[in-house]
């Protein structure tokens, strides 16, 4: 099982400066080859690697290892898709590989730079990044954000426990104002996401709108600077949350020696009509992301996961198992017609997909949803 971990580095000015000049050459080096290779519509390295060896190691003076890199970058875009010319950004993530650097313990990395010169660059990084550094491979990229900090973006590479087979499993339903309510009544709520999305969409119109009246350039490109800090602050908030609640639900089915029963929600927005008020915040919902990142945890800590069919989980009893859809009157309260079982709606939901685990097969296997 492959991951990434983010590492901080720590260059000093005149290495910074070297870095960031290998990470120019190297994606001009990239420009150069791609332009060349859509020519021909070869995806091929080894290829490429054959043609055009000598003359970019001559014009862009790149040594021998970072400048067969170029063809490996050049040729994996193109893999994807031959119908378009690519191009790459003057200060996007360069790859590293085995030659071209080496870990020096927890605090330091030696870089090659495209002066030939290796560089010993201080790094920090946190308790996670350091428990997971004993299975780190020597591939990595190398990232300039635009705050101008560095970072390594580490590959680490280890066996996922073998999956449990468990005689219960947690159900978790997903939604909207709650994030994620699990069987056991326990409630993730959604206020604070809800909170930042509703004070980035009331400052985006009016940023919009002095962007649109602004008097010149510069401050139009400020203001739109702005706005994408904006959404990116939203999202970095958003990601957070989600790994959080995710992270609670994995320990908790392991603590308990259960497996994770999870809804099929793919294409929700296509079947559900929303009203105006509601398509903002549906739109911007993360369901698929929590998701994802449940069934990456799952898969690392060894816990089962079930995907099951989603069909009238929020209208069915969990006690008698009467569907009704004025079971539930509002989106907290469920009170079932036949029996007067009350609960609240999100719980009773996440106890109808436990019980579906429980006794059907899954719509997919265990891990597709890491995946999908």
């Amino acid at each position: 099982m492959k991951r990434v971990i983010q590492i901080k580095l720590l260059p000093t000015a005149e290495q910074a400066a070297a870095l960031e000049e290998t990470m120019r050459c190297f994606n001009a080096a990239c420009t150069w080859v791609a332009k060349r290779a859509f020519e021909r519509q070869l995806a091929n390295s080894y290829a490429l690697q054959k043609l055009y060896y000598y003359e970019v190691r001559e014009t862009f003076d790149l040594p021998a290892d970072i400048a067969i890199l170029t063809f490996k970058q050049v040729a994996s875009c193109y893999k994807r898709d031959k119908s378009k010319q690519v191009s790459f950004r003057p200060l996007a993530a360069i790859p590293y590989r085995k030659g071209s650097f080496r870990y020096k313990g927890l605090e330091q990395i030696n870089l090659k730079t495209a002066d030939g010169v290796r560089h010993d660059i201080p790094m920090v990084m946190g308790d996670y990044q350091a428990a997971q550094f004993g299975n780190v491979k020597l591939f990595a990229e190398l990232v300039r954000r635009k705050d101008g900090k560095w970072f390594l973006m580490a590959t680490v590479e280890h066996d996922p426990e073998p999956p449990c087979d468990p005689d219960d499993f947690l159900g978790v339903d997903l939604g909207v104002e709650n994030l994620a309510t699990d069987s056991d009544g326990d409630l993730h709520t959604g206020e604070d996401v809800e909170e930042v999305r509703v004070k980035c969409q009331t400052l985006k119109p009016s940023l919009q709108s002095a962007a649109d009246l602004a008097a010149n350039h510069r401050r139009r490109k400020r203001i739109r600077k702005k706005l994408k800090r904006l959404a990116d602050r939203e999202a970095r908030f958003r990601r957070n949350t989600n790994h959080c609640i995710s992270k609670r639900l994995v320990a908790k089915a392991k603590d308990t020696g259960r497996g994770i029963a999870l809804e099929d929600l793919k294409g929700i927005r296509d079947r559900i009509r929303f009203r105006k008020p509601q398509r903002n915040r549906m739109g911007s919902w993360g369901f698929d992301q929590l998701r994802a990142f449940i069934a990456y945890k799952a898969q690392q800590a060894g816990v089962l996961l079930k995907i099951v069919d989603p069909q009238y989980t929020s209208q069915m009893c969990s006690q008698c198992g009467h569907v009704e859809r004025g079971n539930r009157s509002c989106q907290s309260r469920f009170c079932c017609k036949q029996c007067g079982h009350q609960a609240h709606a999100d719980c009773n939901a996440a106890r109808n997909i436990r019980a579906r685990a429980l006794v059907n097969e899954p719509i997919v296997s265990a891990y597709a949803a890491a995946a999908g």
